[in-house]
């Protein structure tokens, strides 16, 4: 608890008078103001978080929480829980969908064993495992609130570790059978929205199946009846590991001041954590795209985000983040590359007359 508590009281905003000088400059690039449209807020964005106006993110890192969950059990979910096992074995060696488009994207990824169920033998996967999966939360609670703070650290140390590494931008992402329904009950139990709202196919579940899952996490909500008001208290509840070891790479980015980038569902609910924790951490993060998945609709709205993209895409992993990192270098590239007005010798004057023009 210490580490956590130390980590909230450490963080600050970013600097608004380097967001201020970012404006200014983009603004008097040679195109009509707000042209460019979100690239000039990423770009504007970056230079708060770092106190720089020109930027750049080469080294960047996604880090994948993997961990099972105990819900698997009421059927939740069309995939076997072992899957969770061998995806996170066959993560770190850059075939699946994160690894493909990271390596795209010139990223790297940081694999963490932070609660799956069984061994994992690939040496490339980080071994923090706080349990073997949580419990069933249809029966009780996911976990003891000891272990959520301790799966919360398991993600500032590592993201800690990274950013002392030099890593400029970092992602997001998960591997764990049944953390659409996790997601959803944490969720619905910190913005109090009905899980009717909330819950969808997930991965390919029939409607009898979306049927069942919405029966299942009404009935752990009610059983557990999480705090609202304490974001611990949720998270032991109903959440799961890869959640709360997400929140604290949100709240270790923003300490170091390094841009974050959110993935999907689950990485959305572990922001949501985040922000509730300590609303400054939203300074520092950056969407990737709107997951198929409904209840990432409601935590942008709440912690006043748009998505970058919308590609229809709903697989997790955090395969939203490399495309990310391509959208934000780009702005971070349109800083430091494109021709003010006085780089061609156009002046005040005549820029007006210019923009007025256009």
């Amino acid at each position: 608890m210490n580490l956590l508590t130390k980590t909230i009281n450490t963080i600050t905003s970013s600097d608004k008078e380097s967001v201020e000088r970012a404006v200014k400059y983009i603004d008097n690039l040679t195109k009509p103001l707000g042209s460019l449209g979100k690239l000039e807020e990423i770009g504007a964005k970056f230079a708060g978080i770092t106190g720089k106006v020109f930027n750049k993110a080469e080294k960047k890192n996604i880090i994948v929480m993997c961990s099972d969950n105990g819900i698997c059990e009421e059927g939740v979910s069309s995939a076997d829980q072992i899957i969770t096992q061998v995806m996170t074995n066959s993560i770190p060696e850059m075939k699946t969908g994160v690894g493909v488009l990271a390596s795209f994207a010139n990223a790297e990824l940081t694999v963490v064993d932070i609660g799956v169920k069984g061994e994992i033998l690939n040496s490339k996967v980080i071994k923090r495992k706080v349990n073997n999966g949580t419990a069933n939360i249809c029966k009780g609670q996911a976990m003891s609130r000891e272990e959520a703070v301790k799966a919360i650290e398991v993600g500032i140390e590592i993201t800690d570790k990274l950013c002392s590494e030099g890593y400029e931008m970092l992602g997001t992402g998960e591997m764990g059978i049944g953390n659409t329904s996790t997601s959803a009950a944490v969720i619905s139990a910190l913005l109090d929205i009905d899980i009717e709202e909330l819950v969808g196919p997930g991965v390919g579940l029939t409607e009898e199946q979306v049927e069942n899952k919405k029966k299942v996490i009404k009935k752990a909500l009610e059983i557990n009846k999480p705090d609202k008001k304490d974001v611990i208290d949720v998270l032991s509840k109903v959440g799961g590991f890869d959640i709360a070891g997400m929140c604290g790479c949100f709240l270790s980015a923003a300490k170091n001041k390094k841009p974050i980038v959110i993935d999907g569902v689950i990485s959305c609910a572990a922001a949501l954590c985040a922000y509730i924790l300590k609303p400054e951490t939203r300074d520092y993060m950056f969407t990737s795209h709107k997951s198929e998945e409904k209840a990432v609709t409601f935590v942008f709205d709440y912690i006043n985000l748009q998505p970058i993209l919308d590609l229809n895409m709903r697989l997790g992993e955090g395969s939203g983040c490399p495309l990310a990192f391509n959208i934000i270098e780009a702005a971070l590239h349109m800083v430091n590359n494109m021709a003010t007005f006085g780089d061609v010798g156009i002046t005040e004057e005549s820029k007006d007359r210019l923009v007025d023009i256009r």
